[in-house]
């Protein structure tokens, strides 16, 4: 956990920046008076309920296809155990710490909104195993995205109950009750909804997206700025980025990304000294002139995909739900539809802006088009090879990508004996958006690696200043052109340096902030 940085937990909506303090960079958290006060309030009239004669739904009734059955008072709080331990059955790898941190971040912000009536005591627990460092080890397999992520859920709500294992903030193994112990955490023991309370929502899938759209506005900057070192290296034409041409095709994401490109580009002395007049090419190939337009559109799905996430962080994910009235009432709002479709919208544009990325690589090793440069970028073809498999590194992952763009969401398997005839497939959608975006990283990192050795090979001519900025910071992991040499670690080096942004600031120090 981080040094005095606290997210607060309010009735109210969550930052997409909190959530990537708290599950990427360890943040605590803090319940506000104003939920506790929520949380007090819901929970006395579902304990009015509990007590009552008539059936309700999740308090004294079995769950999906069993609603119909009224349990008796003795064994709610069976129920409300039996509940967590059938659907903790998740399957497959554990997912990432920070996803799980990010899911347990959400239901504890749902649970703050003082609409599913559980205990403060109880979600101060949940609070506490997050300060803790404390990880539920959540499955890959289990969730359908309806109702919400019930069995990735269901793994941290059994946590929350002592069993089942856990992954300590030393990054051990243990049982759940050895580490809410060693923690000082007193285990949770379900009393009447909180078992339903604690696993109905879509804070699997929209942890996410959060976490993804964090990435990808970063991964976006970061493809302009190698779709500029391949304009530059190429000897292309920076002309068509001009402000008033672009402003023809009004897209937002498109003049952010042409502005991008014209900062990034600007003082080049490699455009300078090809623009002789000896240069016969009337325009530029697509993937180098049309990089905006293809990077634009992705960045306004980009925007869309961040307006359905703000409201998705804006709301009450339960059912049944406890009403400001005082009314508690089932409703549909745990299908997970519209996390799903922006998760599987988003993996378009990110094969995509990866498909225009290696069609530039693949331009710097081709002699015909690469404006004189050795054929492959060699020290000597045919005795070296250059970065040719880089490039079918590349173009592996770009096949990937666009396996990974085909949409979850479409999908819908019924299940609970057809109480819940269709789901979202929201999970999935956001398992493969994961993966897609690691893969566009690893796509930008194969071209600036090949770019950065592009514009070394044209010296003496000077790259731009922000260009040559990022080639002297990737020149710190990654040497220059030579002789053939183990090329995976360069690789590797260069993912590492897209992905914790030290070339973005490379590239900032000269431009200032990117869009």
């Amino acid at each position: 956990m981080r040094d005095n940085e606290v997210v607060e937990i309010g009735p109210g909506a969550l930052d997409p920046a909190d959530v990537v303090a708290v599950a990427r960079r360890g943040a605590a958290v803090h319940l506000t008076d104003d939920a506790v006060a929520a949380m007090a309030a819901a929970r006395s009239r579902v304990e009015e309920l509990a007590e009552g004669a008539v059936p309700a739904y999740g308090v004294s009734t079995g769950f999906g296809a069993l609603a119909n059955r009224h349990i008796a008072p003795e064994l709610r709080a069976k129920l409300q155990r039996s509940l967590i331990r059938s659907h903790a059955a998740g399957s497959g790898p554990a997912v990432e710490t920070e996803v799980v941190r990010a899911m347990m971040l959400l239901r504890l912000s749902t649970l703050a909104t003082g609409h599913t009536g559980v205990r403060p005591t109880t979600a101060k627990t949940l609070a506490g195993m997050l300060n803790a460092g404390i990880t539920p080890i959540v499955h890959e397999y289990g969730s359908l995205g309806c109702s919400g992520d019930l069995a990735p859920l269901s793994h941290v709500a059994l946590a929350m109950m002592g069993e089942g294992p856990v992954i300590d903030a030393a990054g051990r193994t243990v049982p759940a009750a050895e580490a809410l112990k060693q923690a000082g955490i007193e285990p949770v023991e379900p009393a009447a909804k909180e078992g339903l309370a604690l696993v109905n929502g879509t804070d699997g899938m929209l942890g996410m997206l959060v976490l993804a759209l964090a990435d990808l506005s970063m991964l976006l900057t970061t493809a302009d700025i190698a779709a500029a070192m391949s304009v530059e290296a190429l000897l292309g034409t920076d002309y068509v980025f001009a402000a008033d041409l672009q402003e023809l095709r009004p897209h937002p994401g498109q003049a952010a990304s042409a502005a991008n490109l014209r900062a990034l580009l600007a003082g080049s002395g490699i455009m300078a000294g090809h623009r002789d007049g000896s240069c016969t090419r009337v325009q530029d190939a697509y993937s180098l002139r049309c990089a905006p337009q293809v990077a634009g559109a992705a960045r306004d799905t980009l925007a869309y995909a961040a307006t359905v996430a703000s409201r998705e962080l804006a709301s009450a994910i339960d059912n049944p739900v406890v009403l400001d009235d005082g009314r508690v009432e089932s409703n549909g709002n745990f299908h997970g539809a519209p996390v799903a479709y922006v998760l599987d919208f988003l993996a378009i544009p990110v094969a995509d802006v990866a498909s225009m990325s290696e069609r530039r690589t693949d331009r710097f090793l081709d002699v015909a088009r690469n404006h004189g440069l050795p054929a492959f970028l060699a020290d000597d073809p045919g005795v070296d090879s250059g970065h040719m498999i880089a490039q079918y590194t590349q173009a592996a992952v770009v096949s990937e990508l666009k396996r990974l763009a085909v949409p979850a969401s479409v999908d819908s398997i019924p299940s609970s004996a057809m109480q819940e005839d269709h789901v979202s497939m929201g999970w999935s959608a956001a398992r493969k958006l994961r993966r897609a975006v690691d893969g566009l990283t690893r796509v930008l990192a194969v071209e600036i690696l090949t770019a950065a050795r592009g514009i070394d090979l044209r010296s003496p001519a000077t790259p731009a200043p922000a260009t040559g900025a990022v080639v002297a910071a990737l020149r710190q992991e990654v040497a220059g052109p030579g002789p053939d040499r183990f090329l995976a670690p360069e690789i590797e080096s260069t993912v590492r340096l897209v992905a914790d942004r030290t070339l973005v600031a490379a590239a900032e120090s000269v431009t200032g902030p990117l869009n």
